[in-house]
């Protein structure tokens, strides 16, 4: 297999990758046969998975949208993936010219690639790092260079919490973020759940299990766990709601069955 120059020496381009998966589904380049494979075998179960992706960027930009109109020029993006069009810094700068974007992940086509897509970009960066070690995050000299957390931060979690294992505690990562959050930040958030999945539990399970195969287990949590994500902030109207339902441009009721799969909603911090 041929390695194509964006994707760094280090990485492994014969496994699949959660991070090009998702490119997949979103009709991006940036990803490998072996990639599209495991997308393909996931949507022979839930054949809507793309639907689910376009909806879910949809609400990332409509939630950026709606903190920069609340005044919020920061934005704390992790697990960030692969960049595509419509991305944090492009819709954060489109509402706030001033805005400033640190994008998070810790998958090396992931960080190269953003490197590739921020380079000549001021107030924009990208860190290699997990979200399960926030301190690594919160203490990196990238970070603090471009994000003064003494201001208001919109804190972003989407599609990412649902990687993250009950065994390396997501809720006491997210509690940690939020402590070093000056007071009116935001966390905007989405998670995957079999609440509104237009396909039975065990149909779905298959998959789950696809992700699971390739050793990166995607948690679907009930309404009530993902709740818990939002513990210390005020819930922004509407509330926790099937991504569609939130804030919408158009009318929920276009959207296809499948955009109205796990939830989403944005929290403030008083």
């Amino acid at each position: 297999m041929e390695r194509p120059a964006w994707a760094p020496r280090s990485i492994d381009i014969s496994a699949p990758s959660v991070s090009r998966m998702y490119d997949y589904y979103l009709g991006g380049s940036h990803n490998f046969e072996v990639d599209r494979e495991a997308a393909r075998k996931a949507m022979e179960f839930m054949p809507g998975l793309p639907k689910i992706m376009q909806a879910n960027r949809a609400f990332m930009r409509r939630a950026v949208r709606f903190a920069a109109a609340e005044g919020i020029t920061q934005f704390l993006d992790i697990g960030s993936g692969i960049p595509t069009f419509g991305n944090v810094h492009e819709v954060a700068r489109a509402a706030a010219p001033d805005a400033r974007v640190m994008y998070v992940d810790h998958d090396p086509v992931a960080v190269a690639h953003s490197q590739a897509v921020l380079q000549g970009t001021d107030g924009a960066g990208i860190l290699a790092a997990d979200l399960r070690k926030p301190g690594e995050i919160l203490n990196s000299p990238e970070l603090l260079r471009l994000i003064d957390l003494n201001r208001p931060v919109a804190l972003l979690l989407v599609a990412i919490l649902h990687f993250v294992e009950d065994a390396d505690d997501p809720y006491a990562a997210v509690t940690e973020l939020r402590e070093a959050l000056a007071p009116g930040s935001m966390l905007v958030l989405t998670h995957a759940s079999y609440d509104g999945i237009p396909l039975p539990p065990e149909r779905a399970e298959g998959a789950v299990d696809v992700y699971q195969n390739i050793r990166n287990p995607l948690i679907m949590r009930t309404r009530d766990e993902i709740a818990r994500f939002f513990e210390g902030y005020d819930m922004v109207e509407p509330g926790l709601v099937p991504m569609p339902r939130w804030r919408p441009d158009t009318a929920p009721e276009d959207e296809d069955p499948y955009a109205f799969s796990g939830f989403a909603g944005v929290g403030r911090t008083a």
